[in-house]
């Protein structure tokens, strides 16, 4: 493989970003609960008719505390992973080394980012909102897997939040302010990151046989299909989390709306945004053509 990018570049850009938690959440910085959180392509609240204007913005907010949640369950094992792609190679290339531990500490910046976004969700918002999880075991059952398999599921995380924040939130004028604000610090840092994600899957594939890139590809998948499980899981969570916080429990047919549609959502959210990202889709043609063919078949189902 080849890649456009080097870690002395991005360790350059990357260092021009330099935002702290302190001054995006807490104090008087403070989440607007009359405003939606997640814009419509990725909260899907239109054709739901069977709700109010205010239960929609309810949604869209327990949909913008589970994003970032997963956004920060995520990060749990990317962090340990990157960490444990550098530590081999400490000594042989100082940008190298230099880029992949600050993409370590921005990771655990994220982190922290998101906890202390859902302190200050849990203390503005109506009622109790139940997540997937814990983290810890969803990330080791994430990292049991090849680290090819790993590398590219989060490089497939790390073009979906780009392509999240430049297609749907960057340009939404009904949003929360803050809450994009969050979103767009994030994501300033993870465009750096993708070209990282990029050279470690370079890296892997140019040590691997053929057969370590199958099984890197084989297990790409099945990380997806436990990514899928949780978002099944992580509807019914919101279903709940909806009805205490409309005050009303949906009828039978509106209960199976709301799992139809929303779990499609959280699909394209999570998993089919990134699939069908152009940048992703290249790096893994280079990778194995019959690969990204693969891939390209896959998404519909997520979409």
């Amino acid at each position: 493989m080849t890649s456009a990018y080097s870690y002395q570049e991005t360790l350059q850009l990357s260092e021009k970003s330099n935002w702290r938690v302190e001054d995006l959440i807490g104090g008087d910085k403070r989440l607007d609960f009359t405003r939606p959180f997640l814009p419509e392509s990725l909260a899907r609240l239109d054709s739901m008719d069977f709700l109010t204007s205010e239960e929609k913005v309810l949604l869209s907010q327990i949909r913008g505390y589970g994003y970032l949640y997963t956004f920060g369950l995520v990060e749990e094992f990317i962090l340990p992973f990157v960490l444990d792609h550098a530590r081999p190679q400490l000594n042989v290339d100082d940008y190298r080394t230099r880029a992949l531990l600050r993409f370590a500490g921005e990771e655990a910046k994220h982190i922290q980012l998101f906890k202390a976004f859902a302190a200050e969700f849990k203390q503005g918002f109506v009622t109790d909102c139940e997540t997937i999880g814990p983290p810890e075991e969803i990330g080791r059952a994430v990292l049991s897997h090849h680290p090819l398999g790993v590398a590219l599921v989060i490089l497939q995380i790390e073009w979906m939040t780009q392509m999240h924040y430049l297609d749907s939130v960057r340009d939404d004028t009904v949003l929360d302010s803050q809450f994009k604000s969050l979103l767009r610090h994030h994501w300033m840092e993870e465009a750096q990151h993708t070209k990282l994600d990029t050279l470690m899957v370079q890296a892997l594939s140019d040590s691997n046989s053929a057969a370590d890139i199958e099984k890197g590809i084989n297990d790409y998948a099945a990380i997806g299909a436990i990514i899928d499980g949780g978002l099944q899981q992580q509807v019914e969570f919101d279903l709940q989390s909806f009805q205490r916080a409309a005050g009303r429990e949906l009828n039978s047919a509106e209960q199976a709306q709301f799992r139809s549609i929303q779990l499609q959502a959280l699909r394209w959210t999570y998993l089919g945004s990134g699939m069908t990202h152009p940048n992703f889709l290249e790096t893994v043609g280079e990778l194995d053509p019959a690969a990204r063919t693969r891939i390209e078949k896959m998404a519909p189902a997520f979409s």
